[in-house]
């Protein structure tokens, strides 16, 4: 019995939760009347990373490409020996494609050691550095729990390498993904202290660029953070050759670390006005002063809305909660993200869990907690 959805928005999603759930979805309308109607290429590529990742999913698509029906397989990851490799194509950035790959093999047989290629780097999507610096250690947060259970209640480590960089159009990136499976149901959530911003840690990136150009990013940062905080670093990262993809381009990530041990980030990134294909508003040219100031106004926005995550992870902890033990799950969060409303609908719809909200006037902030679907890896070997 497939689970009936309508529309291309949430691709992602509906087929990790499709793959934790064991549940079929059927997907239609999907964008029947576009100039290009269906699957588009990047969603086409992401079932057959799915498919490298499980064995026995079912994947039927229409003639048109607007209908699709998804049955999952059982999660495997990277059988012993094996190292996996995927090239995500120039559409959508590497990130995009690593929040569905996270995600399942966690719940997999085996750890997944996997390199991807692409872009890595976009101004439209999480980008790897926040991925490295941000996504993976929240999620060793969530699944150390209380103690030392890390060690019982995971195989393996979180590890994402960055060898070469890539941004749009041409992309030439390259990274490692390391994923561990958890054995048995992840621990509960509990993650409502936001605490201060202690200090600003960044990374300030080049592409094919001269290497002055991510030190004026760092002055451009450093000028508005330093009137606020003393404690602000940014280091710099400037690739060329082959290691710097066939793009011109540069950004900067940076990331507030509260005394809660939390991380708030904000991202932004340039690419020349050539490269103007992965960006969904066409702007002119901004110099590095300009993009790293930018940066330094997106974190402040991100810090004054509080939480314990920024607006790009709402979404990601939510599903954790879900997923969590049939207990109480709960999570403090900023003014909620139309991608984040979405999430809720959708726990609703597979996993039948609803959370209960209340928000704090005081702060403006949100308290939501729910009662666990107790997803456990299924997958994993017996011996």
């Amino acid at each position: 019995m497939y689970l009936k959805l309508s529309g291309a928005s949430h691709f992602r999603q509906r087929i990790i939760l499709s793959t934790l759930s064991g549940r079929a979805i059927e997907i239609n309308d999907i964008r029947p009347s576009s100039e290009s109607p269906g699957l588009a290429e990047h969603e086409a590529s992401l079932l057959r990373l799915v498919e490298k990742v499980t064995n026995g999913c079912e994947v039927i698509i229409n003639e048109t490409g607007t209908r699709l029906r998804y049955r999952p397989g059982f999660v495997t990851g990277s059988p012993p020996g094996e190292h996996l490799h995927h090239d995500c194509g120039n559409v959508k950035s590497i990130g995009w494609y690593l929040e569905v790959l996270v995600l399942i093999c966690m719940f997999g047989k085996y750890p997944l050691s996997m390199t991807l290629t692409g872009v890595t780097n976009d101004d439209v999507d999480v980008g790897v550095d926040t991925w490295r610096t941000v996504t993976l250690p929240l999620l060793r947060t969530v699944l150390h729990g209380d103690g030392d259970a890390l060690a019982e209640r995971v195989v393996g480590g979180f590890e994402l390498r960055i060898q070469k960089r890539g941004l749009p159009p041409e992309g030439g990136g390259e990274v490692v993904l390391s994923v561990p499976i958890t054995k048995g149901k992840i621990p509960p959530v509990s993650v409502l202290e936001e605490g201060l911003v202690k200090r600003v840690r960044g990374i300030a990136y080049g592409c094919r660029v001269s290497p002055s150009i991510t030190n004026r990013l760092v002055d451009g940062a450093r000028g508005v953070l330093n009137a606020l905080l003393p404690d602000v670093y940014v280091f710099t990262d400037h690739m060329s050759g082959e290691k710097g993809g066939r793009s011109p381009g540069y950004g900067l990530l940076l990331v507030g670390e509260t005394t809660s041990g939390r991380m708030v980030s904000a991202e932004v990134a340039e690419v020349s006005s050539a490269n103007l294909v992965a960006s969904s508003v066409h702007r002119s040219q901004r110099v590095p002063e300009d993009v790293g100031k930018e940066g330094a106004c997106l974190l402040l926005e991100e810090v004054s809305k509080g939480g314990v995550v920024d607006s790009s992870h709402q979404g990601m902890l939510l599903l954790l909660c879900a997923l969590g033990p049939e207990e109480i799950n709960e999570v403090r969060l900023g003014p909620l993200t139309p991608h984040a409303v979405r999430t809720l609908r959708h726990l609703k719809e597979f996993l039948g869990v609803q959370f209960s909200v209340r928000p704090e006037n005081s702060s403006g902030t949100i308290f939501l907690s729910c009662i666990g679907a107790g997803v456990a890896n299924s997958n994993k070997r017996l011996t």
